[in-house]
C-alpha cells in the first residue's frame, strides 16, 4: 500500500513536472524562433531594422508591464486558473498573429501574447516549487531553466526551418499547437495537485489599480523611450518620465494597504534585492546575443536562416544540458556564489564577442557560444534559488512575477541598446542591406556595452551576501 501511494504521488508529480516545463518552453521558443525570421519580415512588410525589433520588442514589453500584476492575482485568487487561461490566451494569440495584414497589428497581437505568457511567468515555477519537497527546490528550477533553454535551442533550428520553407508564419503555428498540448497537460497537473493534497494558498488584498497604472506607465514610458531614443527626439524625455514614475511607484507602494507589490521584500532583504538586480542585468547583457549573432551569421557570412540557425543552438544546447546540474548543486552550495561565478563567465565571452571580425573562424565561434551557454546556466538556476529562497510559500507568485519582470526587463533593455546603437551606426538602413563595415560596428559596439552591464551586475551579485 504504501508503494501504491509513493507511486502514485512520482506519477503526480510527472503530471505536473509536465505541465509546468512545457509552458517554461513556448515562451522562449517564440522570442528566439522569430530572431532567424528578421530579415523576412523586414522583406514582408517593407520595413527597416528599427521597425521590425518591435516584434521582437513588444512582447518581451507586455511582459515586463503585466507579471506582477498576474503575481499579485495569482497569489490572491489562486494559481491554477491563471496558469490554464494563460496557455489557453496564448495559443489564440499565436493563431491571431499568422493572420496578421501588416507589421502594426502584428505588433499589437505580440504585445497581446506577451500578456498571456506573463500569466503562465506568474505561475508556472511556483505551482512547480509547492509539489516538490523544500529541499529539491534548486533541483526542479534547474529543470524549468533547462526547459526555458531547450525552447531556444529548438527556437533558432525550426524557426529557420519553418522560415525556409513555410514562411514566418508557421513559426506562430506552431507555438498554438504547443499551446494545444500544454492546456490539456495542465488539466492533468490541476487533478494531480488535488491527488497530492496541494491546496491553493489565496489571499483577501484587492488590485491594487492605481499603483498598477503607475507601473504600467513606468515600464511603458522607459522601454519605449529607451528603444526610441535615436528615432524620435522626445525618446530621451519619454525615458526620463518613465523612471520618475518608477520613483513614484516605490514611494506611493510604500503607503498602499494592499500594494502591487510588498516594498519590504526589498527594503528588508538585502539578498532579494540583489539578487533580483543581478538578474535584471545579466538578461541586459545576454538576451540580444542570439539576435545580433543572428544577423552576423545570415548578413555578415552569408549563411542561410535554416544553417544559421542549426548553428545558434550551441549555446541553449549547453544552458539546457547544465542547468539541472547546477539548480541541484544550489541545493547543496551556496547559490550566490555559483550565480557570481556564471555571471563571471558570461562577462568574458562578451567580451570576446565584441573582438570577432568578418573572419572569425566558424569553429571559435560555436566554441563561444557554448562557453557562454554554461555560464549562463552557471547563473540562472541558482540565483532563482536564491530569490525564492528569501520569501515564504505565499508570496511565491509575486516573487516568480519579479523575476519574469527582471528577466523581461532585462531582455527589453537588452533590445533597447541594441537599437540605440543600430540607430545611431545604421540610421534607418535594414539590416540586411547594410554595408558590412557597419554592421560589424554595430556588433562591437554593442557587445562592449553588454559587457559592461555584465560587470555591473557581478558586483551586485557578489556583495548581495555581505553584511
Amino acid at each position: 500500500m504504501l508503494r501504491e501511494r509513493q507511486s502514485e504521488k512520482i506519477y503526480s508529480r510527472k503530471s505536473i513536472m509536465a505541465a509546468c516545463l512545457i509552458t517554461a518552453f513556448i515562451t522562449p521558443f517564440m522570442s528566439s524562433s522569430l530572431n532567424l525570421s528578421v530579415p523576412t519580415l523586414e522583406k514582408a512588410f517593407e520595413i527597416n531594422a528599427t521597425t521590425v525589433s518591435w516584434v521582437v520588442s513588444a512582447y518581451t514589453i507586455s511582459i515586463t508591464m503585466f507579471s506582477l500584476l498576474m503575481g499579485k492575482i495569482a497569489d490572491n485568487r489562486g494559481h491554477n486558473l491563471l496558469f490554464r487561461l494563460g496557455i489557453a490566451g496564448f495559443g489564440i494569440a499565436s493563431f491571431l498573429c499568422i493572420m496578421a495584414p501588416n507589421v502594426y497589428l502584428l505588433v499589437a497581437l505580440r504585445f497581446l501574447q506577451g500578456v498571456f505568457a506573463a500569466m503562465m511567468f506568474a505561475t508556472n515555477n511556483s505551482i512547480l516549487v509547492r509539489s516538490y519537497p523544500p529541499e529539491q527546490k534548486g533541483k526542479v528550477l534547474g529543470y524549468s531553466i533547462s526547459a526555458t533553454y531547450i525552447g531556444l535551442t529548438t527556437g533558432p533550428v525550426l524557426g529557420g526551418f519553418l522560415d525556409n520553407t513555410l514562411g514566418w508564419e508557421s513559426v506562430f503555428f506552431c507555438a498554438m499547437i504547443a499551446s494545444i498540448i500544454a492546456f490539456i497537460t495542465s488539466g492533468q497537473a490541476v487533478k494531480a495537485q488535488e491527488q497530492l493534497g496541494i491546496e491553493e494558498i489565496t489571499g483577501t488584498g484587492r488590485p491594487d489599480i492605481p499603483g498598477t497604472v503607475i507601473y504600467f506607465c513606468a515600464v511603458f514610458l522607459s522601454l519605449f523611450g529607451m528603444t526610441e531614443w535615436t528615432v524620435l527626439s522626445c525618446g530621451k524625455y519619454l525615458f526620463l518620465a518613465g523612471i520618475l514614475c518608477f520613483v513614484a511607484f516605490f514611494l506611493f507602494e510604500r503607503r498602499a494597504k494592499d500594494p502591487l507589490v510588498r516594498v519590504t521584500l526589498f527594503t528588508g532583504s538585502r539578498a532579494f534585492t540583489f539578487s533580483s538586480l543581478a538578474a535584471l542585468l545579466n538578461y541586459a547583457a545576454t538576451f540580444a546575443v542570439s539576435y545580433i549573432m543572428s544577423i552576423y551569421l545570415q548578413v555578415v557570412m552569408g549563411l542561410p536562416s535554416a544553417t544559421a540557425g542549426i548553428i545558434l543552438i550551441a549555446t541553449p544546447a549547453c544552458q539546457a544540458l547544465f542547468s539541472p546540474m547546477m539548480g541541484s548543486l544550489s541545493d547543496r552550495k551556496s547559490p550566490s556564489l555559483l550565480a557570481s561565478i556564471g555571471m563571471g563567465i558570461s562577462g568574458v565571452g562578451l567580451l570576446l564577442y565584441a573582438g570577432i571580425t568578418e573572419h572569425t573562424p566558424l569553429w571559435l565561434l560555436i566554441a563561444l557560444m557554448c562557453f557562454m551557454g554554461f555560464g549562463f546556466a552557471m547563473f540562472s538556476s541558482p540565483n532563482m534559488n536564491a530569490i525564492l529562497s528569501c520569501v515564504e510559500e505565499n508570496e511565491y507568485g509575486i516573487a516568480n512575477s519579479i523575476i519574469a519582470t527582471m528577466r523581461t526587463y532585462g531582455q527589453s533593455t537588452g533590445m533597447a541598446v541594441l537599437n540605440v546603437v543600430t540607430g545611431m551606426i545604421l540610421g534607418s538602413a535594414s539590416l540586411d542591406m547594410a554595408p558590412k563595415d557597419q554592421l560589424m560596428t554595430v556588433v562591437h559596439i554593442s557587445f562592449f556595452l553588454f559587457a559592461i552591464l555584465c560587470g555591473v551586475g557581478l558586483i551586485f551579485s557578489l556583495i548581495r551576501n555581505r553584511k
